[in-house]
Parts: C-alpha cells; sequence; structure tokens
C-alpha cells in the first residue's frame, strides 16, 4: 500500500509537469514569433464567388477585415473610454495578423491590467472586459485556434477562466462578466477548433483515399500485367514448342547432314527445352501468389482468338446486352499476341458496358487494314439501375497495358451524343505467312468480311490509309456503312 501511495502523488508530478511543459512550448516559447495570418487559396468559396476584377485581391479579405474591425474598436473606445481602451481594443487584434500568440498575451495582460484598475461600477457589470476589449480578446483567441492546434486553445481558455474566477472572487461587491466572456469564448472558439479539426480530418480522410486509390491501382496494374504474362506463357511456349520440334527434324530432311549443321540444330533444340523450362518456372513465380484463382483453369484449353468473338457474343447476349458485330477488311492472320490481346480488349470492355451500362446496346466493330488491326467497341448508356462498383476504371488499365505491350495506341472517353462509352484501339501488326498461320490458332473457322455495301467496288475496305487507326463514327446508312474514316 506504501508503494501505491506513493506512485500516486508522483503520477500526477508528473501529469502537471507535462502540462506545464507544454504550456511553455505553446504559449511563452517563441511567444512574438512571426505567424502571418495566410491569404485565402483560389479554390476558396469565397474567392471563387469575386467578381474578376477583384480576385487579385480576394484572398487578403481575412486580413482587411480584421484591420477594419480593429479600427472600428479603437474609434468607439476612444469616444466611450479615452486612448489607453482603444490601445488596449486595437493593437492586439492588428498584431494578432503577424504574430498571434503574442497578441493574445498582449490582449490578456491589457485585460488584467484594466480589471486591476477599475474603482466604480458605472458601466453596469461589463468589467473587467468593456465592450470594445471583450470583442477584441474573443476575435484574438478566434485567430490563434484558427492557426494553431487545439491544445493551444485549450490552455487559452483555462487561463481566461482562471482570471475570471480569481476576478469574481477579489472583487465580490461588483458586478463581472467574467462568466459571459467565458461562456462566450468557450463557445466560440470551441467551434473555429471543431470547424479546424474536421477540416484536417478531412483532408487526412482524402490524403488516404487518394493512396488508397493509388495503390489499388498498382495492385490492380501489376495482376493485369501478371494475368497477360500468363496469357503469353502459352503463346511463347507454342512457338518454343515448334521451334524445339523444327530442329529435332531437320537433320532428318538431309541426306548425310554435315555434322556441324546437326550439332547447330542440336544446340538449337537445347536452348528450346532451356527456355521453356524457365518460361513454366516463371509461371510458377505469376501464379504463386493465388492459386486459388487459376485452380479452374484448363491448362490444355487453347488461347481465344478473334475467330472466338462469337462465343464471346454469345455469352454476353445472354447476360442481357445487345452486341452488334462488324468486321470490314480482308481477314487475315495475325499473330498470336496480337489475336490473344485483341480479343481480351474486347470481352474487357464488354464487361465494362455490362458492369456500367446494363441494358444498353453494344457494338464490336473489327477493322484489318494493311498496317495492323483496329478495335472500336461502343455501348449506349444504361437502361437500367448502374449498382455502385468499387472497381471502377480498373479495367482500362488492363486494356492500356496490352496495347502499350504490342506499341499500339487507345483511346476511351464518353460519348457526347448518346451519353455512352467508347473505347477505340489500334494495334499495329503484320500479316502472319500462311506457313506459320498453319498451327492450332488457325486452324478455327474465322468469320468472313462484312457484307459490301450498295456503291462500294468488290474488295474495297472502308478507305483506310495503310496503318491507320479506325477512326470509327456513327452514320446513318446500311449496316456496311457505319464505318467510316
Amino acid at each position: 500500500m506504501d508503494g501505491v501511495t506513493e506512485t500516486i502523488p508522483r503520477t500526477e508530478l508528473r501529469t502537471i509537469r507535462r502540462a506545464l511543459s507544454d504550456l511553455w512550448k505553446d504559449l511563452i516559447s517563441d511567444a512574438f514569433a512571426l505567424r502571418p495570418l495566410p491569404p485565402l487559396g483560389a479554390t476558396h468559396p469565397l474567392v471563387r464567388k469575386m467578381p474578376r476584377s477583384a480576385l487579385p485581391y480576394a484572398p487578403w479579405l481575412p486580413q482587411a477585415a480584421i484591420a477594419a474591425c480593429a479600427f472600428y474598436l479603437m474609434a468607439v473606445a476612444t469616444e466611450t473610454e479615452g486612448a489607453g481602451l482603444a490601445l488596449l481594443s486595437g493593437v492586439p487584434l492588428l498584431l494578432a495578423l503577424y504574430r498571434p500568440i503574442g497578441a493574445w498575451w498582449l490582449s490578456f495582460g491589457g485585460s488584467v491590467i484594466w480589471g486591476l484598475g477599475i474603482t466604480d461600477t458605472s458601466a453596469g457589470g461589463m468589467w473587467p472586459w468593456p465592450p470594445t476589449l471583450f470583442a477584441s480578446y474573443v476575435a484574438v483567441m478566434v485567430i490563434v485556434a484558427f492557426q494553431n492546434r487545439p491544445r493551444v486553445a485549450g490552455q487559452m481558455l483555462l487561463l481566461t477562466a482562471g482570471f475570471g474566477f480569481a476576478y469574481d472572487l477579489a472583487a465580490d461587491w461588483r458586478q463581472t462578466n467574467a462568466f459571459p466572456m467565458v461562456v462566450t469564448s468557450c463557445v466560440i472558439v470551441g467551434a473555429v477548433v471543431a470547424r479546424r479539426s474536421l477540416r484536417e480530418t478531412k483532408q487526412q480522410v482524402a490524403v488516404q483515399q487518394s493512396a488508397t486509390h493509388e495503390e489499388r491501382s498498382r495492385r490492380t496494374l501489376l495482376e493485369e500485367r501478371a494475368t497477360i504474362a500468363r496469357e503469353l506463357h502459352d503463346v511463347v511456349a507454342h512457338h518454343m514448342s515448334v521451334i524445339a520440334i523444327q530442329a529435332e527434324a531437320a537433320p532428318y530432311r538431309v541426306a548425310n547432314p554435315p555434322e556441324e549443321l546437326a550439332t547447330s540444330f542440336a544446340t538449337i533444340r537445347e536452348n528450346a527445352v532451356a527456355a521453356l523450362t524457365e518460361l513454366r518456372r516463371v509461371l510458377g513465380v505469376v501464379r504463386a501468389d493465388d492459386p486459388d484463382a487459376y485452380a479452374d483453369a484448363d491448362p490444355e484449353a487453347p488461347q481465344p482468338t478473334l475467330a472466338t468473338l462469337d462465343t464471346l457474343f454469345a455469352g454476353v447476349r445472354a447476360a442481357g446486352l445487345t452486341v452488334e458485330h462488324i468486321t470490314t477488311g480482308a481477314v487475315r492472320p495475325l499473330p498470336s499476341g496480337v489475336e490473344l490481346s485483341a480479343y481480351r480488349i474486347v470481352q474487357e470492355a464488354l464487361s465494362n458496358a455490362l458492369r456500367h451500362a446494363p441494358g444498353s446496346t453494344a457494338r464490336v466493330e473489327v477493322a484489318y487494314v494493311l498496317g495492323g488491326l483496329g478495335l472500336r467497341i461502343v455501348n449506349g448508356p444504361p437502361t437500367q439501375a448502374v449498382r455502385p462498383s468499387p472497381g471502377m476504371g480498373h479495367g482500362l488499365l488492363g486494356m492500356r497495358e496490352r496495347v502499350a505491350m504490342l506499341n499500339g495506341e487507345m483511346t476511351a472517353g464518353a460519348v457526347e451524343e448518346d451519353g455512352g462509352y467508347e473505347v477505340a484501339v489500334f494495334i499495329p501488326a503484320a500479316a502472319l505467312p500462311e506457313t506459320e498461320a498453319s498451327g492450332p490458332e488457325a486452324s478455327a473457322p474465322r468469320q468472313g468480311p462484312a457484307p459490301e455495301a450498295p456503291g462500294r467496288a468488290p474488295g474495297q475496305t472502308s478507305g483506310r490509309a495503310p496503318g491507320q487507326a479506325p477512326g470509327l463514327k456513327k452514320g446513318p446508312g446500311p449496316e456496311g456503312e457505319t464505318m467510316k474514316p
């Protein structure tokens, strides 16, 4: 028990020492340091409402208002109590524009001196703070609370309440306004502190939300890159397998091949097999973070291509989205990576339409041009209620990554005419020779070109220059003329 009774005073003593140390740091040390009142920001509502001619002066409206209030109080105090009270009322308020804590000490000391010098009660209970000094003292505390932490405001209020209580005890035969001063200052300064704390909290939440959004975008980007790496693994593995098989079979196609040639083909095959092994290891590393996400994936299933878009459209239509498909240009085989990326871009764009524009109509335009492949996916405005989606905008990250990987171009944005959304992509890609297009990817049937529009010469495409992105626009007329340069 003796230890407990000795611990309590020590704890209280440490608390008192900490409070006095905080008081010294906040109100005494560097009390007259220069801390000018900052001007209003350009985005402040008061600044935005000002006319254009007054915009250069609008940020300094608080300083002008405080200075005008100080001179007004000085004028009123001069008429009622004299020049002494005028100085005590106006000087601290003007000083608060540059040295707020020192201004409060000056106002507090002036209140003490003025209260101790009172010898009559003719003011009817307006002591120790006459009206002008009352208003000036509260205004100075508001300025200090606006620029400093809430602890400083609490210290000022405690000292003010202590002075008012001591004055009431010493002048019990006089009517004072110490209680109204304490109540008024607590309410006004407390409101300022609460508003400042709320503003700082909103700023912190905004910063945290921004950081969370950036982190979510970064994580989504990494996930999209991992997905692209997994998909391209099959494409690269197929080509490496073809290289290994051809390198192994090449010496048997020549009678009595030179030893150097056989050795070279053997080296090519060994390198191809080693590359395949490393690819499998890379894929294992990519899948290690979330192996359950790919547990249901069929490793033997071929990667989708543009020839399998009809299957995708059937699934999307079953989900409630009307899809129109238009193909222009001479359909030809493209590199596997281009086919896969184009399919995924269309898939993601239609998924976004299902998520953000339910009940709308989408149109997928595929344009085969000499310089590459053009895609345009347009959906109309939603006709049903849109459910909130926390991942809004993240699908575009994956599309941009695929396009950037292939050195293509992509634009995405709202359609002003009807309020829908448009994704336009151009991927540069050269046509594959028939021998390179004979693999499993080219065995699937391809959709033929769209019917020729009336008035167009046979075999004529959309009239786009080689390598030009499909700048596709809506237009009246037959289906074949809905794609115009």
